[in-house]
């Protein structure tokens, strides 16, 4: 995975993404199906060579770069405390998970079987759903400590929902390894802010003249 500003600012708005995609879920119970297959599709994407392969290209993570660029900015006036609360943990479980092989393969077995039954079922299939947050549950659960979901209990006591948010935050983490791949680190993001954003501004840019 090249070290890049580039590469970094798609995995981190990755991370935003998803985390948004939680918060829609756990508050509203639904959230962009486009949005959702995206992160989902980026779990199956086992050979893709480029960050561009993994996502499908920025146009697929705008949302996140939006955020991101909304987050990460000083003195920004749209800055939620529960989306950097879900990528700041992503962060942090990616590092613990990254200490644990065995664990590693048991996720990537969990992963594998999902992609297989999602070419029956679709991507974005009820089983497929509860296969990733099954296999969150099995993995990542168990690391310690669980990532705190805000929401509306209506929402998040439906297994649907509930199986939907551990797949995103699944997605998150796998993007959180993505960013360490591309040379992103706690410094990084402090010393480097102003060039990821830069691209992350750029890359919105470049999405919008495309469409």
């Amino acid at each position: 995975m090249e070290a890049s500003h580039r590469n970094r600012a798609l995995a981190l708005a990755a991370m935003f993404q998803s985390a948004g995609l939680v918060k829609d879920v756990a508050w509203r119970g639904q959230c962009d199906a486009a949005q959702l297959e995206t992160m989902i599709r980026s779990l199956f994407a086992f050979e893709a060579g480029t960050l561009d392969e993994v996502y499908g290209g920025a146009v697929n993570l705008r949302r996140g770069l939006r955020t991101l660029v909304e987050q990460v900015q000083a003195n920004s006036p749209q800055v939620d405390g529960e989306i950097s609360r879900y990528v700041i943990n992503m962060l942090y479980l990616e590092r613990k998970l990254m200490k644990q092989p065995d664990m590693i393969r048991t996720l990537r077995d969990g992963i594998e079987v999902a992609a297989h039954q999602s070419e029956s079922f679709g991507i974005l299939h009820e089983n497929i759903m509860s296969r990733l947050g099954q296999t969150y549950q099995n993995t990542i659960s168990e690391l310690g400590p669980r990532i705190i979901v805000q929401g509306e209990q209506n929402h998040l006591g439906n297994p649907h929902n509930a199986a939907r948010i551990r797949a995103l935050l699944l997605a998150g983490i796998r993007a959180a390894v993505l960013w360490r791949q591309a040379g992103g680190s706690r410094w990084k993001l402090i010393f480097g802010r102003n060039a990821m954003l830069a691209e992350a501004r750029f890359m919105l840019e470049e999405t919008a003249e495309a469409s």
